[in-house]
């Protein structure tokens, strides 16, 4: 890789540029805003550095030799590219951007997210694509630092290493999930008529679905596991033609029970509650691209626009939610 010689200052291409454009020491000075005596000092150095005039007095101005010539037109185009590359503060502009948001979700998760978001996108950045799955774990650090994925959106509680940045969106929790008509409907639901039921259960890279695991461990229920499955999307088909109970977070069985076919019930304890959160790795917390996706996730994704506050009350009470807060 070639480097430039230590000795030269690249201030000087401003000054061999501007004299090129004016032919005249005091216009080339007023241009950048320098004495004419320094101007000239400049000038001096450029033709030490170089062995060369570089530029001649004539009846028309301060004339360039063959070699200024050339070195006018380098250096004319050595700031252009420090000005737009370096210097020149980076834009998105979404009604133009031609690209791809890559978000890491669990299927859960866009059920929630993806409508309201695309929606957005449609009427303010029309020819932006979206691609979105879920990612191991394991695997999903390194694909934010290389850019492969922009956001992870979600309860992903192993991203909170210094690495990455994260924004609480909102805090929610858990519903039970029956079939309309399910012989524990309108019923009070206990722990042991909820453990004795056939439950579906979601075993994917979630980590929201780890989190309720665990909390039904230290309470030491166990469920009679009928059906595991990696997809949630399938679930109101099962519950509808079963008695199977499912367990899933509340916005997700909220849109759901819209269908008409499934309904659901409170647990029959005080479930956890998960933050849901939009992570960034540091690498990009001052891209404008990125700036630009966050912000639009903050504002359409909050708790004065969480639409299942009233339905957590519902089922819950407000006690819970007050406890959460």
């Amino acid at each position: 890789m070639k480097t430039i010689e230590t000795g030269f200052d690249l201030n000087l291409l401003r000054v061999l540029v501007a004299l090129g454009g004016s032919r005249s020491v005091t216009r080339a000075a007023d241009a950048l805003d320098m004495s004419q005596s320094g101007f000239s000092t400049a000038l001096a150095r450029l033709r030490q550095q170089f062995g060369d005039a570089l530029f001649v007095r004539t009846p028309l101005g301060m004339e360039p030799t063959p070699r200024a010539r050339r070195m006018i037109q380098t250096a004319q185009q050595v700031l252009d590219q420090v000005q737009d590359g370096i210097l020149e503060q980076p834009v998105f502009d979404p009604a133009t951007a031609r690209t791809e948001f890559r978000l890491a979700m669990a299927d859960v998760a866009e059920i929630v997210f993806m409508p309201r978001l695309l929606r957005h996108l449609e009427q303010h950045a029309p020819q932006v694509r979206v691609s979105c799955g879920p990612m191991p774990p394991d695997a999903l650090p390194a694909a934010m630092e290389s850019g492969a994925v922009d956001l992870a959106l979600g309860y992903f509680p192993d991203l909170g290493a210094q690495a990455f940045f994260q924004q609480r969106l909102y805090t929610h929790t858990y519903a039970c999930m029956m079939r309309r008509g399910h012989p524990l409907a309108g019923k009070r639901l206990t722990e042991a008529a909820y453990a004795a039921a056939g439950h579906a259960v979601v075993s994917s890279p979630a980590r929201s679905n780890l989190l309720f695991e665990q909390f039904l461990q230290r309470r030491g229920i166990e469920r009679r596991i009928v059906l595991s499955t990696p997809h949630h999307v399938s679930l109101p088909a099962i519950v509808e033609e079963t008695d199977l109970l499912a367990t899933i977070p509340l916005a997700t069985g909220a849109r759901f029970a819209r269908l008409g076919t499934v309904e659901l019930m409170p647990l029959p304890f005080k479930p956890p509650s998960f933050l849901v959160q939009q992570h960034w790795h540091r690498l990009y917390h001052h891209d404008p691209r990125s700036l630009w996706l966050r912000g639009c996730i903050a504002a359409l994704f909050n708790d004065a626009t969480d639409e299942w506050v009233g339905i957590e009350a519902e089922l819950y009470g407000r006690e819970m939610r007050r406890r959460r807060a």
